[in-house]
């Protein structure tokens, strides 16, 4: 008696890899989280996150790139040592760097349809480098833009307060956290799954 077996695909294999890279980026973000430098000038820390902000959004999307990093908030949340000096729980998330780690969030998803123009993910070495750099920009200015106004506001901050310790001490280090991400997607190494 011959039997016949079917399988039966559950989950398409483009959204299995997309998920698995996703998982990689939020286990990146977290991983990235020993690696941080107080600065005397600010309550935040000095993190090497935003970097992998930057790489969610140009690999991943603004789909599986912003899935990516509401994982890492997650985890961070439910108390996982993913945050800035190995710290987690929901106090974190809502205090006054709560407004950065959000702000990831929107970042990545703003990247990733800036340089992706939608969900569509499109292979990063025909994208412009004015486009790239203006999408990177765009997101650190959400960034700083979201995480200064929540702290000002937690801590009852001036404007230019706010600014000298919430913007000011991060722009070299931001500057070349872009350049660092620009060079690994235009280096061909990493390239998004193509749907």
């Amino acid at each position: 008696m011959a039997t016949q077996q079917d399988s039966v695909e559950l989950v398409d294999d483009t959204v299995v890899r997309q998920f698995a890279r996703a998982a990689v980026v939020a286990a990146l973000l977290g991983a990235a989280a020993p690696v941080s430098i107080p600065i005397p000038l600010s309550p935040a820390p000095i993190t090497l996150q935003v970097l992998f902000v930057f790489l969610a959004g140009l690999v991943l999307g603004p789909v599986w790139g912003g899935f990516s990093v509401l994982l890492y908030l997650t985890a961070g949340g439910v108390g996982l040592p993913v945050f800035a000096e190995m710290k987690s729980g929901l106090g974190i998330l809502f205090g006054y760097t709560g407004g950065y780690l959000w702000s990831y969030l929107i970042a990545a998803i703003l990247i990733g349809g800036i340089v992706h123009r939608g969900t569509a993910l499109r292979d990063l070495r025909d994208v412009s480098l004015p486009l790239v750099v203006g999408a990177l920009l765009t997101a650190t200015i959400v960034i700083y833009g979201m995480g200064t106004a929540y702290m000002a506001w937690l801590l009852e901050f001036g404007t230019w307060e706010a600014i000298s310790v919430g913007v000011l001490p991060f722009v070299p280090g931001e500057l070349l956290k872009m350049a660092a991400a620009i060079a690994i997607v235009r280096s061909g190494r990493i390239t998004p799954v193509q749907s």
